[in-house]
Protein backbone atom coordinates (compact mmCIF):
# COMPACT_ATOMS: atom_id res chain seq x y z
CA UNK A 1 0.00 0.00 0.00
CA UNK A 2 2.78 2.45 0.66
CA UNK A 3 3.98 1.75 -2.84
CA UNK A 4 0.25 2.88 -4.11
CA UNK A 5 0.40 5.93 -1.49
CA UNK A 6 3.55 7.79 -2.55
CA UNK A 7 2.82 7.22 -6.39
CA UNK A 8 -0.24 9.15 -5.63
CA UNK A 9 1.89 11.98 -4.25
CA UNK A 10 4.26 11.70 -6.64
CA UNK A 11 1.77 13.07 -8.67
CA UNK A 12 2.84 11.73 -12.56
CA UNK A 13 1.06 10.18 -15.17
CA UNK A 14 0.05 6.58 -15.17
CA UNK A 15 -2.41 4.50 -16.98
CA UNK A 16 -4.13 2.91 -14.03
CA UNK A 17 -5.19 5.52 -11.03
CA UNK A 18 -2.74 4.12 -8.42
CA UNK A 19 -5.59 5.04 -5.85
CA UNK A 20 -7.27 1.72 -7.56
CA UNK A 21 -4.65 -0.13 -6.30
CA UNK A 22 -4.93 1.28 -2.60
CA UNK A 23 -8.37 0.16 -2.88
CA UNK A 24 -7.69 -3.13 -3.98
CA UNK A 25 -5.38 -3.68 -1.11
CA UNK A 26 -7.41 -1.83 1.82
CA UNK A 27 -10.28 -4.99 0.59
CA UNK A 28 -7.39 -7.05 1.36
CA UNK A 29 -7.28 -5.89 4.26
CA UNK A 30 -10.26 -6.16 5.50
CA UNK A 31 -11.28 -2.80 5.24
CA UNK A 32 -13.99 -2.68 2.54
CA UNK A 33 -16.07 0.51 3.67
CA UNK A 34 -12.21 2.90 2.83
CA UNK A 35 -11.98 0.89 0.02
CA UNK A 36 -15.35 1.71 -1.40
CA UNK A 37 -14.49 5.62 -0.20
CA UNK A 38 -11.33 5.44 -2.42
CA UNK A 39 -13.34 4.03 -5.59
CA UNK A 40 -16.01 6.86 -4.63
CA UNK A 41 -13.37 9.57 -4.57
CA UNK A 42 -12.10 8.55 -8.13
CA UNK A 43 -15.49 8.45 -9.50
CA UNK A 44 -16.59 11.94 -8.22
CA UNK A 45 -13.19 13.17 -9.34
CA UNK A 46 -14.40 12.10 -13.10
CA UNK A 47 -12.17 11.54 -16.28
CA UNK A 48 -11.10 7.82 -15.25
CA UNK A 49 -9.02 5.90 -17.54
CA UNK A 50 -10.54 2.73 -19.16
CA UNK A 51 -7.32 1.23 -17.65
CA UNK A 52 -8.88 2.09 -13.97
CA UNK A 53 -12.21 1.48 -14.85
CA UNK A 54 -11.24 -2.10 -15.37
CA UNK A 55 -9.25 -2.64 -12.56
CA UNK A 56 -11.80 -1.17 -10.35
CA UNK A 57 -14.68 -3.60 -11.75
CA UNK A 58 -12.36 -6.52 -11.60
CA UNK A 59 -11.06 -5.91 -8.30
CA UNK A 60 -15.33 -4.97 -6.83
CA UNK A 61 -16.08 -8.59 -8.86
CA UNK A 62 -13.27 -10.31 -6.86
CA UNK A 63 -14.72 -8.85 -3.32
CA UNK A 64 -17.98 -10.30 -4.01
CA UNK A 65 -19.50 -6.66 -5.20
CA UNK A 66 -20.57 -8.13 -9.03
CA UNK A 67 -23.59 -5.34 -9.07
CA UNK A 68 -20.57 -2.85 -8.83
CA UNK A 69 -18.20 -4.44 -10.72
CA UNK A 70 -21.01 -4.10 -13.43
CA UNK A 71 -21.26 -0.66 -13.35
CA UNK A 72 -18.06 0.51 -13.86
CA UNK A 73 -17.19 -2.15 -16.33
CA UNK A 74 -20.55 -1.16 -18.18
CA UNK A 75 -19.81 2.73 -18.05
CA UNK A 76 -16.12 2.35 -19.07
CA UNK A 77 -17.61 0.31 -22.55
CA UNK A 78 -19.61 3.01 -23.13
CA UNK A 79 -16.90 5.66 -22.76
CA UNK A 80 -14.42 4.05 -25.00
CA UNK A 81 -13.80 4.20 -28.47
CA UNK A 82 -13.24 1.17 -30.44
CA UNK A 83 -9.97 1.24 -30.94
CA UNK A 84 -8.78 1.95 -27.18
CA UNK A 85 -6.80 -1.18 -26.35
CA UNK A 86 -9.10 -1.90 -22.81
CA UNK A 87 -12.41 -1.59 -25.47
CA UNK A 88 -12.12 -6.31 -25.62
CA UNK A 89 -11.09 -6.64 -22.41
CA UNK A 90 -14.10 -4.80 -21.29
CA UNK A 91 -16.48 -6.05 -23.22
CA UNK A 92 -15.51 -9.79 -22.01
CA UNK A 93 -15.23 -8.40 -18.26
CA UNK A 94 -18.64 -7.19 -18.68
CA UNK A 95 -20.31 -10.28 -20.18
CA UNK A 96 -18.46 -12.97 -17.61
CA UNK A 97 -19.84 -10.37 -14.66
CA UNK A 98 -23.36 -10.33 -16.39
CA UNK A 99 -23.55 -14.09 -16.57
CA UNK A 100 -21.96 -14.54 -13.30
CA UNK A 101 -25.26 -12.54 -12.10
CA UNK A 102 -27.20 -14.81 -14.55
CA UNK A 103 -28.54 -11.62 -16.86
CA UNK A 104 -29.57 -12.44 -20.36
CA UNK A 105 -27.24 -11.46 -23.23
CA UNK A 106 -28.02 -7.52 -24.41
CA UNK A 107 -26.04 -5.31 -26.97
CA UNK A 108 -22.87 -5.33 -25.93
CA UNK A 109 -22.11 -8.68 -25.03
CA UNK A 110 -22.91 -9.48 -28.70
CA UNK A 111 -19.90 -7.93 -29.37
CA UNK A 112 -17.60 -9.95 -27.69
CA UNK A 113 -15.67 -12.13 -30.26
Amino acid sequence: MECFQRAVEDGGESLIDPRAGIADTLFELDRPDEAREVIETIRAEGEVTTATAHTIAETLVAYGDLRAGLEWATQAVLACDEDDPEHVALLRTRYRIRVDLGLPEDDLDALVS
